[in-house]
């Protein structure tokens, strides 16, 4: 294609209310007053903004750390202004979801993109596993109304419990669920597989969402 064609084809979208997926990858976020988003993840933005954390001893914007209970944390920044935030993570597909009054979530901190300010946040470790795997030792708990965005290594699978998950391919959960991790005593001793810890979520109601990635892998599925 030519280059007027080029620019015209991928020119953001006009218009719209709310969050707003430029593509499966990249989310459109209008700002008139504060959102949060995740710290590193703005490509772009226009207008009048304003990035709100925590300096780096190496310079820059880190983000900040709501209610955490370990160093581990989520690094979350505060955009503030009016205009368009571009926000992306390294290729995962950006998934929108609209919480109602009430109603909550609860997303692996790896895995939080960005919230409307009037979603409310608590950020804590995910039980016994604290100290046990390499990854998901903390989680986002994320109470509407408002809008969330969470990223996803390639398209997401949502089950019922009961159910056994990877600790690190295991992206969100409804607040009713509970889970307590579970030893696989299977595993030979001295393989270093994450197969040997699963994430136990019983009962037979609410919801949990994984994804066809390990995040602590080294091959990562961004391209899917």
């Amino acid at each position: 294609m030519d280059l007027e064609e080029f620019t015209r084809s991928n020119a953001p979208a006009e218009g719209g209310d709310g969050f707003q997926k430029e593509n499966n990858r990249l989310l459109d976020i209008p700002v008139d007053g504060t959102v949060m988003i995740k710290a590193g993840s703005m490509i772009a933005y226009t207008g009048e903004i304003t990035f709100t954390g925590k300096a780096s001893a190496e310079g820059g914007i880190t983000g900040f750390i709501k209610e955490a209970v370990s160093s581990e944390g989520t690094p979350i920044m505060e955009a503030e202004g009016n205009g368009h935030v571009y926000v992306a993570e390294q290729g995962k597909k950006v998934q929108v979801l609209d919480l109602d009054e009430g109603e909550s979530i609860s997303v692996n901190g790896n895995d939080v993109l960005a919230f409307e300010s009037g979603v409310d946040y608590e950020i804590n470790t995910v039980g016994s596993l604290s100290g046990v795997a390499a990854g998901g030792l903390t989680n986002v708990y994320l109470t509407g109304p408002g809008q969330v965005a969470i990223t996803t290594h390639g398209d997401p699978l949502v089950m019922t419990p009961p159910v056994f998950t990877d600790p690190d391919a295991t992206v969100a959960w409804s607040t009713n669920l509970s889970p307590s991790i579970e030893t696989n005593k299977t595993i030979e001793i001295g393989q270093t597989s994450g197969e040997a810890l699963q994430m136990a979520f019983t009962g037979s109601e609410g919801f949990v969402v994984v994804q066809p990635n390990e995040e602590g892998s080294v091959t990562q599925a961004g391209n899917q």
